[in-house]
């Protein structure tokens, strides 16, 4: 697809926060965004087109390449046979391919596809009742397992360690795992998580900087780039990212979160087949940003480099809230107030414990990563959801 400007019209499934950001990135380029996404007044609403319906809605995704002429998505929720259904009969191209979507969306298949391409992996074993997962803590290494149900985790959603002694049908049914199955991994004693944002274009390839993830319950907190390793960790972390992405098909950008382990080396861990949280930073941390990168990627177009521009480190403003409530955030005018500070609203008009509403990051050229993670730190504090703000 030859670059124009007035260009063509990007259709995205998902309209989060990642489609919101995406249609932010777009717009520059002279490319239009529709999103489908089934709640009404989505995240990427305030800032592209929408069309109502479910993620794996074949009207609906029919109905969205009728105004499209590329489709991606922001969300593995996605039906890949109803994507792959509509390519066939519009000819609208997808990307990531959805045999890429089929792989990634059971996390058995895309450990085994991984295994089986040489990328190394945690040990894991397929687990379909509580008889499986007390033969898994057994047999895998180490003291326990973390069990991942197969198919629809997230957010840490989905997965728990499990140690010997657990009640195993308890574990199975906390991660959701009675319908879709669920596998075992060893539980990793890593030094530190890391990711890779990789970019396939028609005929290129470029990766992020390595990425520090600092993780807390399962939930990706904050981001460091550069990542607090060793030249050689993140040289290493690079290989296996991009052997990772040379198993996938299509086009697009890949989140790669992969751990780094006590003894130095570099195991994948899982990969999304979209622009991901642990990019974040590169909306002003890089010379162009994930999501360019993407609608760059999907649409065939050259890829820009992908360089760092700064340190940069980015927090997640999560919410601090113990029910349910409109949105309304607090503390703003202080983040507003740090020159190198950016604050990023996510358009979300109800707050949920833990919802991720927002990020902030901070870049600068002059300090290094401890000191803008302290920075960081001390700004997502002062931002609350409640009433009695921390300011």
């Amino acid at each position: 697809m030859n670059p124009t400007c007035p260009g063509p019209t990007l259709g995205v499934v998902g309209g989060g926060q990642l489609g919101r950001m995406l249609a932010e990135a777009a717009s520059p380029l002279g490319v239009d965004v529709v999103v489908l996404d089934p709640t009404p007044d989505c995240p990427a609403a305030g800032v592209a087109d929408q069309v109502a319906g479910a993620f794996d809605d074949p009207k609906a995704v029919r109905a969205l390449a009728e105004r499209a002429d590329a489709l991606t998505l922001e969300i593995e929720l996605a039906d890949p046979d109803v994507l792959a259904a509509v390519h066939e009969e519009s000819d609208v191209p997808v990307h990531p391919s959805p045999d890429a979507l089929r792989t990634i969306q059971d996390k058995l298949v895309q450990n085994r596809a991984f295994a089986d391409a040489g990328v190394p992996v945690p040990e894991f074993v397929r687990v379909d009742d509580a008889d499986d997962l007390a033969d898994a803590v057994e047999g895998l290494p180490g003291e326990g397992v973390m069990l991942k149900a197969r198919t629809g985790g997230y957010d840490g959603r989905g997965n728990r360690p499990v140690e010997r002694g657990d009640d195993y049908g308890a574990a199975l049914a906390e991660v959701g795992a009675e319908t879709g199955g669920a596998l075992a991994e060893e539980l990793i004693g890593f030094e530190r998580e890391v990711a890779v944002i990789g970019v396939r274009g028609d005929d290129e390839v470029r990766a992020f900087p390595l990425t520090e993830t600092v993780h807390e319950a399962e939930i990706l907190r904050e981001t460091v780039v550069p990542a607090r390793t060793s030249d050689a960790v993140a040289e290493r972390a690079r290989e296996v990212a991009l052997d990772a992405l040379d198993t996938l098909e299509g086009r697009g950008v890949f989140g790669i979160e992969l751990f780094e382990t006590a003894g130095g080396d570099v195991l994948l861990n899982e990969v999304a087949p979209r622009p991901h949280n642990s990019g974040h930073w590169t909306i002003e941390g890089a010379t162009a940003s994930q999501f360019e990168q993407h609608v760059r990627a999907v649409l065939g177009w050259p890829l820009a480099p992908a360089e760092a521009r700064a340190p940069t480190v980015t927090t997640n403003v999560l919410g601090d809230v113990d029910e349910p409530e409109p949105a309304r955030l607090r503390g703003v005018e202080r983040a507003l107030s740090v020159p190198n500070a950016h604050l990023h609203w996510y358009g979300k008009h109800e707050v949920r414990p833990l919802r991720k509403m927002g990020h902030v990051t901070l870049t600068d050229a002059d300090s290094d990563t401890d000191d803008l993670l302290a920075a960081a730190r001390d700004l997502r504090e002062r931002l609350t959801f409640t009433d009695h703000a921390n300011q």
